[in-house]
């Protein structure tokens, strides 16, 4: 099985990038292949909406930089990991970079699903989906969106099953832990 994590973290987020450190650690105790990606130390152009990646070069966004490896790492994993500190409920600016660079995953056909409607997939199989935000603090209406934000990318990207939760500045490594192995076996990672 093979995971990506995609950290949105900036430098010397320490509290990130352990809890990076602690999902790694815990698929690999599973036996789970890790790719990370380490958003901030990546060329990642912003999407420019020109379509390219649905008509041009179908599934392959015509900008090259990191965001096509990213792009292919993710269709091709069973767990894609969205890390990032929560922005007012969002994500960080170099997640929402790589995030918005997934839409040449998708078809520029339409589906209805549960009554909205959804871009069709362009692949038969589409990896699972956790979102980890780290907060500094309780914050319950960031989190609800932040929650919200990751439900509705994993309708978009047609994940088979998501979870999403939050992690907080002050909390001990034990308790990191805890919680990185609640969400892991809430989106199907066997422990």
């Amino acid at each position: 099985m093979k995971a990506v994590v995609l950290n949105g973290g900036v430098e010397g987020d320490d509290v990130l990038d352990t809890v990076d450190r602690v999902i790694a650690d815990e698929l690999a105790s599973v036996g789970w292949e890790v790719h990370p990606f380490i958003l901030r130390n990546m060329e990642i152009h912003h999407c420019v909406g020109c379509f390219g990646c649905w008509i041009q070069t179908p599934g392959v966004c015509i900008i090259d930089d990191a965001a096509r490896d990213i792009a292919g790492e993710v269709i091709e994993s069973d767990l894609a990991v969205f890390l990032t500190p929560v922005t007012f409920g969002g994500y960080s600016s170099e997640l929402k970079k790589a995030v918005d660079r997934l839409i040449c995953l998708v078809s520029p056909f339409f589906v209805k699903i549960a009554g909205e409607i959804h871009h069709r997939p362009r692949y038969e199989q589409y990896p699972r989906l956790m979102g980890v935000g780290v907060l500094p603090g309780i914050d319950q209406e960031s989190e609800r969106i932040f929650t919200t934000l990751v439900g509705r990318n994993a309708i978009n990207l047609h994940s088979p099953a998501h979870v999403a939760g939050v992690v907080l500045g002050g909390q001990s490594l034990d308790k990191i832990r805890e919680n990185i192995q609640a969400l892991l076996a809430a989106v199907g990672v066997k422990q």
